[in-house]
């Protein structure tokens, strides 16, 4: 009895943690982007992971993918979600934009889902997105927007939008929603660290040729090394391994949801960390943003 309502809380308990480890992303990009080049720095990355995985499955007798359709599908997810979505958010910050702006870009994800699912399940049986989640979703916008408006005009050297860096953050939205509405249409279920670990190894193949294309050299000390550390064992370990266990539990829409809680979430540990301004614009955004996903994830009372 105890051990199934362990499992119960830790299940509750997963959109929340995937929120404040997702949400060290641009944290870690602080840390790590002016020491290395972005496409070398993931490359690693996905290497690194790759590794661990792999004595994780060795050391837990994990089970691979059985078939070779199923290798092709999370292979395909691998290159979008990860190569498509961090490779693209990565570059489009090295090229100069705000965090602020490339997060309110992937932050139109949620929209993006709810379009296609509306669209896609138009005259079937099944329940498309309800006019509640549809409100949800604007509130949710409208409280991202109301927590990285301020980066928006601060008109800092550093947030410079140029056609480049807008196409490589809309490639990352592209990417990372795709790939999410694939991965819950064609990945069946199976062990999350060898199908991670099958979505890396497509990641790297298409990241490593660009990689080495790159000339700036990695320049490594303290901040570089903290922010790849992190980045190996808790954006990729962590954060990814709980995002395909969501994406495979829950719905598209309500899933995506979860990225609005992204920006707020990282404002605040960029005024714990940097001493970056809380204003009161990012405290209501903040809340609204809460309040809306709550209202997409919320389970429908039919």
């Amino acid at each position: 009895m105890s051990g199934g309502r362990s499992s119960d809380a830790w299940l509750r308990a997963i959109p929340a943690v995937f929120v404040l480890i997702w949400s060290t992303g641009f944290i870690v990009a602080r840390f790590g982007m002016p020491h290395a080049p972005p496409l070398s720095f993931l490359a690693l990355r996905y290497a690194l992971s790759i590794a661990c995985f792999l004595a994780w499955i060795a050391w837990a007798k994990v089970a691979w993918p059985q078939s070779r359709a199923q290798w092709l599908h999370l292979s395909v997810t691998g290159i979008l979600m990860h190569a498509g979505y961090l490779g693209g958010v990565w570059v489009a910050v090295k090229a100069g934009m705000g965090s602020g702006l490339s997060s309110l870009i992937v932050g139109f994800q949620p929209v993006l889902t709810a379009i296609w699912l509306a669209y896609s399940l138009r005259g079937s049986d099944q329940p498309g997105v309800s006019r509640r989640q549809w409100l949800g979703l604007l509130l949710g916008f409208v409280g991202l927007l109301m927590v990285v408006w301020r980066k928006l005009t601060l008109g800092s050297p550093l947030d410079q939008v140029t056609s480049a860096n807008m196409a490589f953050a809309l490639a990352a939205l592209l990417s990372i929603t795709v790939g999410t509405l694939y991965q819950k249409r064609f990945v069946q279920a199976c062990d999350v660290r060898s199908a991670n670990t099958v979505q890396l190894l497509a990641a790297l193949l298409v990241t490593l040729p660009f990689a080495l294309m790159e000339t700036e050299a990695m320049r490594w000390n303290g901040e570089l090394i903290g922010a790849m550390t992190w980045s190996v064992l808790g954006l990729t370990l962590g954060g990814s391994s709980l995002l395909y266990m969501l994406i495979q539990r829950g719905a598209a829409a309500s899933v995506t949801s979860l990225m609005y809680l992204v920006p707020p979430s990282t404002a605040m540990m960029a005024w714990l960390l940097f001493g970056e301004t809380i204003t009161w614009a990012t405290l209501l955004g903040t809340a609204l943003t809460a309040w809306g996903v709550s209202w997409v994830v919320r389970p429908s009372r039919r």
